[in-house]
C-alpha cells in the first residue's frame, strides 16, 4: 500500500467490549483524529462504559451477549460511509486503520483485513493460530480467498455491509462478513500488522475451550450455502 500523507474523514470505528477498562485509554487514544470511536458495551460489569465516554467515545449499548452482537450493533450504530472494526483489548492498534481505510475509500478493495503477526510472548496462543490455521484453509475451499487470517482489524463501507445481511451474532461473525463478500464477488485483500498480548483475559481464544467454541460458530457460517448477492453486487464508490 502507498504511504498514508492525510487522515480519511468519515471514518466510525466499531470496538466491542466486554470488560475492557483497562485497555481503553490505551486504544481510544490511538483513534486517528477526526475519526469517531463506537465502543459497543456488550454487558461489562467493571467501569468500561464510564472510562469510554469520559474519553470521548461514543457508547453504544447491546445486552445480548456475542462478539458478532457487539459487532453488528456497532455497524448499526454508525453513521459513516467507512466503518472499521478494531478489538478493544489493546491487542490491535486502531491507528493501523489508517491504510486500510484509504484503499477502500480509494476503490482499490472492498474489505481490507488485517493479518495478525504476534509480537512478545503470550500474543497468540498455540490453540487459537491452530484454529485459525484450520479456518482459513477452510475458507480457501469453501470461496477460492487465499486469506492468512480472519483477524477482527478491518474496513469496509458501511452500507455495503449491512447489504450483506449478515445473521451470525457470535464468534462467526467476522467469518460470515468475509464468507459473504467473496459470494457478492468484493474485492478482499489483507495485510499484515503486529499483535500485542492483549490486556486482562480472553474471553474466547484464551482456553482450549472458547477457541473450540469459536471454531464451531465459524464452521457452522461456512457450512451455510452460498448467499445472493446483494443488490448492486460489490460495494458501491
Amino acid at each position: 500500500m502507498r504511504p498514508v500523507t492525510t487522515t480519511p474523514a468519515d471514518v466510525d470505528v466499531v470496538l466491542p467490549c466486554l470488560d475492557e477498562a483497562e485497555a481503553l485509554p490505551w486504544v481510544l487514544e490511538r483513534i486517528p483524529p477526526g475519526w469517531r470511536a463506537l465502543v459497543v458495551d456488550n454487558g461489562s460489569t467493571d467501569d468500561s462504559a464510564e472510562v469510554a465516554r469520559a474519553l470521548g467515545a461514543t457508547v453504544v449499548h447491546e445486552p445480548r451477549r456475542g462478539f458478532g452482537a457487539a459487532c453488528h450493533a456497532g455497524l448499526t450504530a454508525a453513521t459513516a460511509d467507512v466503518v472499521g472494526f478494531c478489538d478493544c483489548d489493546a491487542s490491535l492498534d486502531p491507528s493501523l486503520l489508517l491504510p486500510f481505510v484509504r484503499e477502500v475509500t480509494a476503490g482499490e478493495a472492498d474489505l481490507v483485513l488485517g493479518r495478525r503477526r504476534p509480537r512478545g510472548r503470550g500474543a497468540w496462543p498455540a490453540h487459537a493460530r491452530v484454529g485459525n490455521l484450520a479456518l482459513t484453509r477452510m475458507l480457501r475451499r469453501r470461496t477460492g480467498l487465499r486469506l492468512h487470517d480472519l483477524g477482527p482489524l478491518r474496513a469496509a463501507r458501511r452500507e455495503p455491509l449491512l447489504a450483506l445481511g449478515l445473521t451470525d451474532r457470535r464468534s462467526g461473525y467476522p467469518l460470515q462478513m468475509v464468507v459473504r463478500a467473496a459470494d457478492a464477488g468484493w474485492r478482499v485483500t489483507e495485510h499484515d500488522v503486529p499483535y500485542l498480548p492483549r490486556a486482562g483475559a480472553s474471553k474466547v481464544t484464551g482456553t482450549w475451550r472458547g477457541t473450540w467454541q469459536a471454531v464451531r460458530d465459524m464452521s457452522r457460517v461456512l457450512a451455510e450455502p452460498p448467499a445472493a448477492a446483494p443488490a448492486g453486487g460489490r460495494a458501491a464508490r
